[in-house]
């Protein structure tokens, strides 16, 4: 067997993922919040990065279009290469802005401390602790209480066993069950029960009326309630139809989540990234930059490497360099993410102009290559683009997803898109009889009549996505 040795000349073609293609990527499909906590740890690790507070600075050189700028000729100009300047006034430096960098305030203000004015809600379990704190608990029931506190969750509902609590603080378990039918008389009503009956019998025992009843129907009967089954109920306990309705009005004013009062996850507030005005008959799109730190690059490293005369000058030089072009990357990233978002948000106000005119009947079936055909950019761009992004409309706030659905098909081949359908269902739901609600067919029947075609099934789903109950457990009987 003969070896020999041969060149062979491939040509190929391969996508490279540069540290600015990953960056811009990256930049592209985080939320408002989450471009900003990026920001801001940018502007701590990276010091030729700063804020820029006013649009005439002299000490600051800002970068207005970054896409005519050379990295390399910004690095000769901050590391002052070439020029024989003076050593940095560091004693000026220190008298204006402090030994950390941050400006000193020099004015008097009546405002009182930061530590005084920072606020905290009060959790379910400090809620807790503040009446274990008042109570004439032994110090062992406490620290028993303590757990049982400790392993309750969000809903209020004890994820432990007694036995489970016993072994970790040594203590008897039946000792522990008379310090969790303790607990349970804390407020809210209802909190450290094992199982829903339980919560619901500890907030039966709390109300001023007659209970005998209610407390069979949760003892014995909460399958029955929860299918509104009121005829079986009154077959086995022997009682009117009218006397189980009038219970059952009373068990459903019951919090079977006590613990959500005290809930630290408090709602989420939307900070819209793009705002369209409606100016005669166009409309006017404008990006939100308020709370969006704008960057620049300080010229102040151009003055302290004048001043470096030492043998670490190419060292300290080389380092400039780096962050200055990491710097750079960024804003230019930024720059592109916000005209890639009003590229997009443009071509939809586009689209969807008939909804913006009209409102959600109107609006049209579109997917995310309608928009990418449109912005001449690929389809996984746009979806990043329009990921936790939100618009604020004289229609009121939406996710810039929620332009993007299917169509339904319609009476003369035309489309509806699935949205619309949705809220058709919700408008049928909310004028139907509550003693008689539409079932899934007679709304399809109903759809049917408004040149809507669609199916059961579909129905049913439309149905639970927007959170509404199946009609035997929407009818009212009082």
């Amino acid at each position: 067997m003969a070896f020999e040795l041969k060149q062979n000349l491939k040509l190929t073609q391969q996508l490279i993922m540069t540290p600015q293609l990953q960056q811009s990527i990256k930049l592209l499909q985080l939320s408002r919040l989450e471009l900003v906590d990026t920001i801001n740890q940018e502007l701590e690790e990276n010091p030729l990065l700063e804020e820029q507070f006013s649009d005439n600075d002299p000490e600051t050189e800002i970068i207005p279009e970054l896409d005519n700028v050379k990295v390399e000729t910004k690095t000769k100009e901050i590391t002052g290469e070439g020029d024989g300047k003076e050593d940095f006034d560091w004693d000026a430096f220190l008298e204006d802005f402090g030994p950390m960098g941050v400006p000193y305030n020099h004015e008097d203000t009546d405002a009182p401390p930061l530590e005084n004015i920072l606020t905290k809600t009060t959790s379910l379990s400090d809620h807790l602790l503040w009446q274990l704190g008042l109570s004439r608990f032994t110090g062992e029931e406490k620290r028993v209480a303590k757990q049982i506190i400790g392993n309750l969750n969000n809903d209020g509902y004890l994820m432990a066993t007694p036995e489970e609590i016993a072994s970790i603080e040594n203590v008897n378990p039946v000792m522990v069950e008379d310090v969790i039918r303790n607990v349970q008389e804390f407020d809210p009503h209802g909190v450290s029960a094992r199982d829903l009956k339980e919560c619901l019998l500890i907030q039966i025992r709390f109300l001023d009326v007659d209970l005998s009843l209610p407390g069979k129907i949760v003892e014995n009967h909460l399958k029955d309630l929860e299918t509104r089954n009121y005829n079986n109920i009154a077959r086995k306990l022997k009682v009117s139809i009218d006397d189980v309705k009038q219970a059952a009005s009373v068990i459903l004013k019951l919090n079977p989540k006590p613990g959500l009062l005290y809930n630290e996850e408090r709602a989420q507030y939307i900070t819209p990234d793009v705002f369209v005005f409606k100016v005669g008959d166009t409309y006017r799109i404008i990006l939100n930059d308020d709370g969006l730190p704008k960057l620049k690059i300080s010229n102040f490293y151009k003055k302290i490497m004048g001043g470096i005369k030492n043998n670490g000058e190419e060292k300290s030089k080389a380092y400039i360099k780096d962050k200055l072009q990491s710097a750079t990357w960024l804003i230019k990233s930024i720059q592109q993410r916000q005209k890639t978002i009003y590229r997009v948000s443009e071509s939809i106000v586009e689209h969807q102009m008939e909804f913006f005119d009209k409102g959600i009947n109107y609006l049209k079936p579109m997917v995310l290559r309608d928009i990418a055909d449109d912005v001449e950019m690929h389809e996984s761009t746009i979806s990043r683009v329009t990921a936790n992004k939100y618009m604020h409309t004289p229609r009121g706030i939406f996710e810039l997803k929620y332009f993007f659905n299917s169509g339904i098909n319609r009476v003369g081949d035309l489309q509806i898109a699935s949205q619309s359908v949705k809220e058709k269902i919700k408008e049928i739901i909310s004028g139907e009889d509550d003693r008689k609600p539409y079932n899934d067919s007679q709304i399809v029947s109903i759809l049917a009549g408004l040149g809507i075609s669609i199916a059961r099934r579909t129905v049913a789903k439309y149905r639970e996505t927007l959170g509404i109950l199946p009609s035997s457990k929407r009818k009212k009987y009082f």
